[in-house]
């Protein structure tokens, strides 16, 4: 392949991840169902035919959206669960799970908003759905390697009760005031580390 096309299909990508950081900053702001291709247009810099060339519509980003959090979220997920050995303490494993799910609920708020949204149909819960259910295998995982007479059926139906409880919890700490959030958080652990035990 000619290095121009290379560079150029290189460029188009980064433009791509730049449009769709645009699109996380004013879902945060202004959720799903107010965003316009106009808005996403102007934060990231460019003319609204430029963002047409790469996304025809508010629907094609959301579907740019769940693509990346989907490979986000399961290489950071595998990354981080692979890495643990059965020597790390419960109390540890789990407190690292959760961090990382409040840090990364810190960061994403755009995530979030789409996830608990209802204007952005079933296409973001089902991606969602997907994310959960392979974090809910390697936890399983994980867990079985932490404890290998446990039996695969029941790894797995703790994993994804693992993963539920965390989600579940999630939207309550990012609507509480700061203390209460550490609050729930700190409960959310122990819930954890004891159904986990």
């Amino acid at each position: 392949m000619p290095e121009r096309t290379v560079r150029r299909q290189a460029r188009g990508l980064k433009r791509m991840a730049e449009i769709l950081d645009a699109a996380e900053s004013v879902i945060a702001e202004v959720g799903y169902p107010d965003l316009t291709t106009n808005q996403v247009a102007a934060r990231a810099g460019m003319s609204p035919g430029s963002l047409y060339q790469f996304f025809r519509n508010k629907d094609e980003i959301l579907d740019g959206l769940v693509a990346r959090y989907t490979v986000e979220r399961q290489e950071f997920w595998a990354a981080r669960l692979a890495a643990v050995t059965p020597e790390v303490p419960l109390e540890d494993l789990v407190g690292r799970f959760v961090d990382e799910s409040v840090r990364f609920k810190s960061a994403s708020p755009a995530y979030w908003a789409l996830l608990y949204g209802s204007a952005t149909g079933d296409r973001l819960a089902e991606a969602a759905q997907h994310i959960h259910a392979e974090i809910a295998r390697q936890v399983a995982g994980l867990l079985r390697r932490r404890s290998p007479g446990l039996p695969e059926e029941r790894a797995t139906l703790m994993g994804t009760m693992a993963v539920a409880m965390v989600k579940a919890v999630m939207p309550l700490v990012s609507s509480a005031p700061p203390e209460r959030g550490e609050e729930l958080v700190a409960e959310l652990k122990l819930a954890l580390v004891r159904y986990l035990a």
